[in-house]
């Protein structure tokens, strides 16, 4: 008999089920590495170049050397740049821009809409999958049409084009198989316009954007009204179900399956979880089961409408006192986004955190082909069947289990092989398949879809008699 070793990942110890003996889920060495990178003092650096600007208004100067976003991007290009320069020629930077005209709402004039954006190809040529970590770089005091005051904008959303750059300067010093995307995005108060601009154009272009982690708002530590103040948690927001999956026939197959629940997205959320708190010590990510904050959006949200995974990642307390406001004191009461009012330790964690998902994804094979839930008749055991992935090593594959009710995948289950079957019900239980690398690193989790087969023809008895 082949031997499974399962892994029960809710309290973080593998159990082997012949053995009962503990394993520790082991780091990638290079994963650990990195995160041990990623500098407080480095992001405070970042944070306080961005503010410097004065205003990164979308409708801002683009030509003035030392004022408005066209400054701002020009100086986040040059990090890009600087970058590229320790990547063996890995990485390339380019500003992206597109014309808007006058909207009536949030743009008055034509304007020109410039993303930064550096790509870190991935070393292998077979491999076209993207991995995008993205901020916005531009910022609004309390008009958004206000283009002339200061906005400080330190940490929306400051904080999360910070975390790109400091993601960029680390990584380009490694490789990975699949290509990573580092953009610092513009229009997000105008309306979300550079993430739009640049999710249309990667479908146009057929880019396999495998995930996109975007960070917006996530350097505080405290929130207005409730004055909660909290460095150890962590907020990440999923959509649950996809809305280029909701046409009738694709809407009863999720229905009838309970699968309400598994969308790419939110098992991308699973993922950062599991991922960011495997490398990052006193921090939990807290998974939010909605696409943003109430009633609000973000530029994860033009991605998923894409059909692309996506999630938000954002602190877990905000302070509407230090967002979207003029820089002022009220009633005795101190407003603004100001560099003073952030954590930067609590932004050291959350951007390793990213950057421990992206190179966890990146160094992963792609994800298992074809995988099924055999369905030959009833029974109270699960059989599943899956092919190798299209790129990568693999060493071999983690299938997960959880309970119906629970949010994270409770236990996988490692095999070799390209089958399993297991003494599980799948009436009372979700899977899903993993590829895992010869080093560890998994790939994103697959949901089985249904193959059905023609169940052994049951054999008939003759009468008793009785």
């Amino acid at each position: 008999m082949k031997k499974i070793l399962t892994l029960f990942i809710g309290c973080g110890i593998a159990v082997s089920a012949a053995a009962q003996s503990p394993v520790i889920i082991n780091k990638d060495p290079e994963i650990a590495g990195m995160v041990t990178e990623v500098s407080a003092d480095s992001l405070k650096a970042h944070v306080e170049k961005l503010v410097s600007f004065g205003t990164r208004n979308t409708l801002s100067s683009l030509t003035d050397k030392k004022r408005g976003i066209g400054a701002a991007g020009r100086w986040v290009l040059s990090r890009f740049n600087a970058y590229a320069k320790t990547s063996s020629g890995r990485m390339t930077a380019k500003l992206d821009t597109s014309t808007y005209q006058p909207d009536g709402r949030r743009i008055d004039v034509p304007v020109v809409l410039t993303n930064v954006v550096a790509t870190l190809k991935g070393t292998d040529p077979n491999d076209k999958r993207i991995f995008v970590i993205s901020g916005h770089m531009d910022n609004m005091r309390t008009s958004v049409m206000d283009r002339t005051g200061d906005a400080p904008g330190a940490n929306d959303d400051g904080s999360g084009t910070a975390a790109v750059i400091e993601c960029a300067r680390i990584m380009s010093k490694h490789g990975f198989p699949a290509t990573i995307i580092f953009v610092a995005v513009c229009g997000e108060e105008q309306g979300l316009l550079g993430s739009g601009f640049m999710a249309r154009n990667a479908k146009r272009d057929n880019w396999e954007i495998a995930a996109v982690l975007n960070n917006d708002i996530m350097g505080s530590n405290n929130s207005n009204e409730t004055n909660i103040i909290n460095n150890t948690q962590v907020r990440v927001f999923s959509e649950g179900l996809p809305a280029y999956e909701l046409d009738a026939k694709k809407a009863a197959s999720i229905r009838s399956m309970g699968l309400e629940n598994e969308s790419p997205s939110r098992q991308l959320a699973r993922y950062v979880k599991e991922t960011g708190e495997r490398y990052v010590d006193n921090l939990q990510v807290m998974m939010i089961y909605r696409p943003d904050r109430f009633l609000r959006g973000g530029d994860q949200t033009p991605y998923q409408q894409q059909g692309y995974a996506a999630v938000r990642i954002t602190e877990m307390n905000e302070n509407f006192y230090h967002q979207h406001q003029d820089v002022r004191t009220e009633n005795g009461i101190a407003y603004g986004d100001l560099v003073a009012y952030m954590d930067f330790e609590y932004l050291r964690k959350n951007t390793a955190m990213n950057l421990s998902n992206l190179a966890n994804l990146a160094k992963a094979p792609g994800v298992p082909q074809e995988v099924n839930m055999v369905m030959a008749g009833l029974g109270n055991s699960t059989t599943l069947t899956w092919k190798a992935p299209a790129t990568g090593k693999v060493k071999g594959y983690y299938v997960l289990m959880r309970e119906t009710s629970s949010a994270v995948w409770q236990k996988k289950f490692f095999t070799a092989d390209t089958n399993i079957k297991l003494p599980y019900s799948k009436d009372n239980y979700f899977f899903a398949l993993q590829s895992l690398s010869e080093a560890g690193n998994e790939s994103l989790p697959v949901v089985p879809g249904v193959l059905r087969q023609q169940a052994p023809q049951a054999k008939t008895n003759p009468p008793s008699g009785i």
